[in-house]
């Protein structure tokens, strides 16, 4: 259903019943899928993929070429999956050469004006509060929820079913299944409730939980902990996910609380 007073690149691929309102501007090069509506004065740039019942409000720029002067007019890409909701004044950025493009995941909600910065990846059922603002190369994996305003560094990544405070300053990893708060960002438990939320059992809740005492509250340096985790604690897909992440951070983890 096109407005007449939408513009509509004609190399664009709209789908048949996708909802463009008046006064968006939709770029050759873009790619949106059956179902999604784009409400008033939505732009989005050459190399978006929008996938299927997506909803973008108002002023949302989707695609548009990155804040980094590394940017030498490749051609990359924002892929953004299925149901995902896009609020008011969200910045995407396309990608650079490092990845090529900027991916959002499905069932994703970002928050009026969210920033998601260059060759970013986000995965599904994602939320990220309003004014949270992620620096390039960012990575966010499935069920993380970010607290409004806060910032993400750089090359940062976001464990799984992760929950970060509002207003945090975010320079370190923050690994999968924890809760983060506090200045600087400090490791404030497991994320509990979420993961109750989405069907974990106490026992598995326990397990996790009893795999991050030996990280962050035995006084063990993270190899150590790493090493005594494998060797005294029973194998699952949980206490796998947790020591890959540990051991494979290239900025750090987040550090425990201390008084």
């Amino acid at each position: 259903m096109n407005q007449p007073l939408a513009y509509i690149h004609p190399e664009a691929k709209i789908a048949r019943n996708v909802v463009i309102e008046p006064f968006s501007n939709i770029h050759k090069n873009v790619v949106i899928e059956e179902g999604t509506w784009i409400g008033p004065n939505v732009t989005i740039f050459e190399g978006a993929r929008i996938g299927k019942n997506c909803k973008i409000f108002p002023g949302a720029s989707i695609s548009a070429v990155p804040q980094d002067l590394k940017y030498n007019g490749e051609e990359t890409e924002v892929i953004i999956g299925d149901n995902t909701v896009i609020r008011e004044c969200v910045t995407i950025s396309r990608g650079t050469s490092d990845r090529l493009k900027t991916t959002i995941g499905s069932n994703v909600l970002l928050m009026a004006y969210v920033h998601v910065a260059h060759d970013c990846i986000i995965g599904d059922h994602c939320i990220l509060a309003n004014a949270v603002q992620l620096a390039g190369h960012v990575i966010i994996d499935d069920f993380a929820i970010v607290g409004g305003a806060s910032a993400i560094h750089q090359f940062v990544k976001i464990g799984a079913h992760s929950m970060i405070s509002g207003g945090s300053l975010v320079r370190k990893d923050v690994p999968p299944f924890t809760k983060a708060a506090r200045e600087p960002l400090s490791y404030c438990g497991i994320n509990s409730i979420g993961l109750r939320r989405r069907g974990y059992s106490t026992e598995k809740i326990n397990e996790i939980q009893e795999v991050y005492r030996y990280i962050y509250l035995k006084g063990l340096n993270n190899s150590k902990a790493l090493d005594l985790i494998e060797l005294e604690l029973p194998s699952s897909t949980e206490r796998d996910e947790v020591i890959n992440f540990v051991r494979n951070s290239d900025r750090g983890v987040m550090k425990g609380y201390t008084y």
